[in-house]
């Protein structure tokens, strides 16, 4: 994956463009929110060209150019950073 901390910093809304390892299939999202919870670092993500009312979370494993995001398998784990998502996101509501 390309330098995802550059993207934060340089885009208005960053697009990451993901490409599924089973399928090879790449395809964009929209960053919705990051977050740093128990040292571990989490990303909230839409597809860009569909209109869906569910965002993905996905953890970050290594730093710039080795960065690679991982599906969070762990129950616990998915949960805590859910309800972070879910307060920042729709805090309003």
């Amino acid at each position: 994956m390309a330098d995802i901390e550059k993207n934060f910093e340089e885009a208005e809304v960053p697009i990451l463009t993901l490409t599924d390892e089973e399928t090879g299939e790449e395809k964009d999202f929209e960053l919705l929110g990051k977050a740093d919870i128990d040292g571990k670092t989490y990303l909230a993500l839409i597809p860009a060209d569909e209109e869906v009312e569910e965002y993905v979370i996905l953890r970050a494993e290594g730093e710039g150019d080795e960065m690679t995001l991982e599906s969070i398998e762990d129950d616990e784990e998915f949960d805590r950073a859910a309800d972070y998502f879910d307060d920042m996101l729709f805090e309003e509501e």
